[in-house]
């Protein structure tokens, strides 16, 4: 790969060089006022189909929200931002393929993505080969746990999630817990973190189901759980079946109530549950109630005017998906203006890794060279759905 990238800036070179004779030309479709105005190319791997999508698609808007923006604006130093979408339709093989074809053929500094845990591990592998930073916006710990110098990480990990959850539950007096999650890499990852620490919370998980993306009925998952008689349930998936669990859960007349985390935490979860999402706690960020940010503080400006714009520009308002997208292509930008001399995707991962104080949506981000996350519990609520909407659970 680095040998491609040096093919890459000879090519460069070459048709520079055969442009000075007649005044200047187009490169990669600058204009002819030279380097300033060429865009820096970014790359986005996103579920827009598939079991994800609900995740993809709010994260799409949020960027091209942003970029608009910022090229708006004027750019990063003068030069515009340009993104690269690719679909991965939920699949880590197509994600992979995408990453590949984004940094071959598109030559991208950076990609952003992917929705789902499972679809950025797939690009992991070439994305190092190449020396390519990655911005995964998805919630799996292993993501950073299994540190890499080249993936950074915008949501709030299962390692932050599920021990703030599990607490909430015991807090609330539910020492007995039946588990329901998805097979996926978010949901593999989120419920080893649960067997794993549910102890240290006071908690027991007297009953352990999974299901399948694409499922479409777990009432048999959630017939033993009723039977293993736990004092409450937790969901830890992040696609469109958890809807189905909640109603499933309703129509076999449960009393236990039920919870999850950032997986369920937007209005695909609410939209599709209908009444059964009633009462349903979870645990994630703050932007879905931004009071919780505290009014007159630099993250309540900054997220109340990115859910003004959101609305106005999608008629919706932008939940923690869209959210996490503000950080990524935030915190890329915010990387490259810091950047002093030759912008590559080497002096950008730098760049990133020496970020320190900046106000997103999820979180004030620090990175380090030994953490691509940056985040604590202080980013958490608990919320409860009510009427049809998240409420904080005081």
């Amino acid at each position: 790969m680095r040998g491609t990238k040096v093919l890459a800036v000879v090519a460069a070179v070459l048709l520079a060089l055969a442009c000075l004779p007649v005044g200047g030309c187009s490169v990669d479709g600058a204009a002819e006022g030279g380097e300033g105005s060429e865009p820096y190319r970014i790359g986005a791997v996103l579920s827009l189909t598939g079991t994800y999508a609900g995740l993809g698609i709010p994260e799409k808007n949020a960027i091209e929200l942003e970029v608009a923006r910022i090229n708006d604006a004027g750019g990063v130093g003068g030069r515009p931002i340009e993104v690269i979408y690719e679909d991965d339709a939920t699949d880590a093989a197509k994600s992979q393929a995408a990453a590949v074809r984004l940094i071959d053929e598109e030559g991208v500094l950076a990609i952003i993505g992917a929705s789902g845990t499972g679809q950025t591990m797939a690009m992991r592998a070439d994305a190092e080969r190449a020396g390519v930073p990655i911005i995964s916006m998805a919630g799996g710990s292993v993501i950073t746990d299994d540190f890499s110098e080249w993936v950074f990480q915008t949501p709030w990990p299962n390692r932050i999630v599920v021990p703030f959850v599990l607490d909430q539950m015991a807090a609330a007096g539910h020492t007995s817990i039946g588990l329901i999650s998805d097979t996926g890499g978010y949901g593999v990852d989120g419920r080893d973190y649960v067997l794993a620490h549910a102890g240290e919370a006071g908690v027991t998980v007297v009953a352990d189901e999974t299901y399948n993306a694409g499922d479409t009925d777990m009432s048999s998952q959630l017939t033993k759980i009723r039977a293993a008689e736990p004092d409450a349930v937790l969901i830890w998936a992040a696609g469109k079946e958890a809807a189905i669990i909640a109603r499933n859960a309703r129509q076999l007349n449960m009393t236990q109530p039920l919870y999850g985390g950032s997986g369920i935490a937007r209005a695909e979860f609410i939209d599709g549950a209908g009444e059964a999402a009633e009462g349903v706690r979870l645990g994630t960020g703050k932007i879905l109630v931004p009071e919780a940010f505290g009014e007159g503080t630099e993250s309540y400006e900054v997220a109340t005017s990115f859910i003004s714009r959101y609305e106005d520009a999608y008629g919706t308002k932008p939940d923690i998906f869209a959210g996490h997208a503000y950080d990524a292509i935030g915190l890329v930008a915010d990387a490259l203006g810091r950047i002093e001399g030759e912008v590559t995707s080497d002096s950008l991962r730098d760049a990133l890794e020496k970020t320190s104080g900046w106000v997103g949506i999820d979180g004030t981000f620090t990175y380090s060279a030994t953490d691509h996350n940056g985040l604590t519990q202080d980013e958490m609520v608990l919320y409860i759905i009510e009427g049809g909407t998240w409420r904080l659970d005081r």
